[in-house]
């Protein structure tokens, strides 16, 4: 039986796309952080702190950690004596890596970069707020700059605290 070059590329490609992610994407990633107050004042030297369930990473701001990608959220929690602990939620989102996988056939490969967390991302510069609670949800990043997060409380409890 005689294998032409185009039938072998035809049954290799599936499965040189498999782990697509682990290939173009790092399985860390930085996160620069940056705390300000509510009058919107940049506070540095706070401690920030930002897990996941595969771990926990510190930074003084304004500073950058350089975490673990995950499926799971980036929970941030930033201290500084003096002044309210401002919290973040930085939302996870599916890269282009894995959905090449999804494209390609590389149900495998999709499964690999989940398991290893490159097939996520997370907003890579944000701007915790003192005192609030914020998401970041990296569908909504602009290149080269700070997200500045909406409100994690619903809007009625935003209401009743603005009393």
């Amino acid at each position: 039986m005689k294998i032409t070059a185009s039938l072998c590329f035809i049954l290799l490609t599936p499965v040189l796309v498999t782990g697509c992610a682990t290939i173009t994407k790092d399985a860390n990633q930085n996160v620069q952080i940056e705390t300000y107050s509510k009058d919107n004042q940049p506070i540095s030297g706070a401690k920030c702190t930002a897990q996941n369930e595969r771990g926990q990473w510190t930074t003084t701001t304004a500073g950058t950690v350089y975490v673990h990608r995950s499926g799971q959220n980036l929970v941030i929690t930033c201290d500084k004596a003096g002044e309210e602990t401002g919290h973040g939620t930085a939302i996870s989102r599916a890269n282009g890596g894995m959905f090449g996988n999804i494209l390609f056939g590389g149900g495998v490969g999709a499964i690999i970069d989940h398991n290893k967390g490159t097939a996520y991302t997370y907003p890579s510069w944000l701007r915790v707020v003192m005192g609030q609670s914020l998401v970041y949800d990296r569908k909504d990043e602009v290149e080269n700059s700070p997200m500045t997060g909406k409100s994690a409380l619903p809007e009625e409890q935003q209401i009743t605290a603005k009393k």
